[in-house]
C-alpha cells in the first residue's frame, strides 16, 4: 500500500515521519511547496500538485488528510473527487467537526468511496512517536487498515468507535475534557504562586508527577515549562480556543447534558483576552508545549 498524505503542518509533518519510520510507502503534498521540499530532502517521495500526488498512488488510493477543520477540507475533496475511483479511501485525521464528517461520509459513499474520521491525540510528539487515535467509519475499511493504525499509534493507543462521525465526536469530547483539566492545573499553580509560602513550583510539579493521583502527561509539560521559565516571563495570559471546546459545549446544550467545568474553562479562555493572570499564562504555555499552539509573547518596551 502506498499512502498519500495531504497537509504538512505541525501534526501532518510529524505523522509523515512516523509513517515512513514504520516502513510504509508514502507520498507527501502540501499547498506550500517548501514544506514538501523539506521532506523530499529527507528522502520522502513528494508531489507538488494534487494531480501529481494522485498519479503516484496505487490503483486503490488511500489518502490521509491532515488539514485545518472547515472549508479547506471540502475544497481539497472537491478537487480530487473527480479523479478518485470506487473503493478509494479518504482518512481525515484532523480536528473536523463530527457533523461535517458525517456529511462528507455520506457524500463519498454515494460514489462508493470510503471515509474514516480519525481523531488524533498526543500532540506533535505523539504524531511523531506514537499517537492516540479514535477511528470512525466503515468497519471493514478500519479492519483493512488496522495494522497501519497499530504501527503508528502507541501500544493499545487506538480504538474503533463505530459509525461515521464517531471518531471526531469522541475526539471533540476529549478536547473538552482537556480544557477542564488544563484549567484546573492552571488554577492550582496560580494558588501556589500567590501564596505566602516561598515555594519551588517546578519541584512541586515534579513530585506530583511521580506517583500522585494527578500524575499526568499535562503535568509533565508543567515540569518542563517551569524548569525553563519558572516565572513565565514574557508570556501573555491570552489563551486561544481552537474550536473543539465550543463544539463540546454546544453539544452539551443540544443533549441537555451538564458540562459545567468544560463550559467554564471555555469562557475563561474567552475572558483571558481581557484579563491576564498566572493561571492563564501557564495554560497558554502548556498548549504551546504539547501542541505547538501559538503563544502570545509580551512586547518589550
Amino acid at each position: 500500500m502506498k499512502l498519500g498524505l495531504i497537509g504538512l503542518g505541525k501534526m501532518g509533518r510529524n505523522l509523515a515521519l512516523n509513517i515512513k519510520d514504520n516502513d510504509y510507502d508514502i507520498v507527501v503534498y502540501n499547498r506550500s511547496s517548501s514544506k514538501t521540499q523539506e521532506l523530499v530532502e529527507l528522502g520522502f517521495e513528494g508531489a507538488f500538485t494534487l494531480d501529481e500526488l494522485l498519479k503516484k498512488l496505487d490503483d486503490i488510493k488511500v489518502i490521509w488528510l491532515m488539514l485545518p477543520a472547515g472549508k479547506v477540507i471540502d475544497e481539497v475533496l472537491e478537487k480530487i473527487l473527480p479523479k478518485l475511483n470506487e473503493g478509494d479511501v479518504i482518512i481525515d485525521g484532523g480536528n473536523s467537526n463530527y457533523k461535517d464528517s458525517i456529511r462528507r461520509s455520506k457524500m463519498l459513499k454515494e460514489k462508493n468511496i470510503y471515509f474514516l474520521d480519525v481523531g488524533t491525540s498526543g500532540g506533535t510528539l505523539g504524531a511523531r512517536n506514537g499517537a492516540c487515535m479514535m477511528i470512525g467509519g466503515e468497519k471493514a475499511i478500519f479492519e483493512d487498515l488496522k495494522n497501519l493504525f497499530s504501527d503508528i499509534c502507541k501500544d493499545d493507543g487506538f480504538v474503533y468507535t463505530g459509525e461515521s462521525g464517531s471518531g471526531h465526536f469522541v475526539k471533540m469530547i476529549h478536547n473538552g475534557i482537556e480544557y477542564a483539566i488544563m484549567q484546573s492545573i492552571g488554577e492550582g499553580f496560580s494558588l501556589l504562586e500567590t501564596s505566602n509560602f516561598d515555594l519551588n513550583l517546578k519541584e512541586i510539579a515534579d513530585v506530583w508527577n511521580n506517583g500522585s493521583i494527578i500524575e499526568s502527561y499535562l503535568l509533565k509539560q508543567v515540569v518542563d515549562i517551569l524548569d525553563a521559565n519558572p516565572k513565565l516571563e514574557n508570556i501573555e495570559g491570552k489563551i486561544d480556543s481552537s474550536g473543539e471546546g465550543l463544539w463540546t459545549v454546544l453539544e452539551a446544550l443540544n443533549l441537555k447534558s451538564p458540562a459545567f467545568l468544560i463550559t467554564q474553562a471555555l469562557l475563561i479562555r474567552y475572558n483571558s483576552k481581557i484579563d491576564e493572570n498566572y493561571s492563564n499564562k501557564l495554560i497558554s504555555a502548556m498548549r504551546n508545549k504539547f501542541g505547538g499552539h501559538k503563544i502570545h509573547k509580551k512586547q518589550e518596551n
